[in-house]
């Protein structure tokens, strides 16, 4: 039962984050604005993009899940508290949307963060011992 929920957080996840990158890739006029408003268009939609690809892909594949789900949190962060402070819980008349989607991968990767805890305890133990 572990298995079944882990792939359809996994999969929910890496969904959301993935069908976004249209958006950022091609300059979609909606997500040049937002990220004009945050001040960092263009390279800061270019990078977010990047790490939202980064991010699916590694949530998709089994030994990497926790990273995926750790870039995710950092990634869902950053957007929570962009609503929060700059660009509004809406957006273009969107009801929410973007922002409750940023809310949902957040709680997917972290609970999927939780679920692989041993996967990044590990990881941190091959870090450690290479220095």
């Amino acid at each position: 039962m572990k298995k079944i929920i882990s792939i359809v957080l996994r999969v929910v996840a890496s969904v959301i984050l993935l069908q976004t990158l249209y958006f950022k890739f091609t300059g979609h006029p909606e997500s040049v604005e937002l990220f004009t408003k945050l001040g960092v268009e263009p390279w800061g939609r270019i990078l977010t993009g990047v790490i939202e690809l980064i991010s699916g892909v590694l949530l998709l594949l089994p030994s990497t899940v926790f990273i995926g789900a750790f870039l995710g949190i950092g990634l869902m962060s950053g957007a929570i508290v962009s609503h929060l402070t700059v660009i509004g819980i809406e957006s273009k008349g969107d009801g929410g949307q973007l922002f409750g989607l940023a809310i949902i991968v957040f709680v997917l990767c972290l609970s999927l963060a939780i679920m692989y805890k041993k996967q990044g305890e590990e990881l941190l133990k091959k870090i450690i011992r290479k220095k």
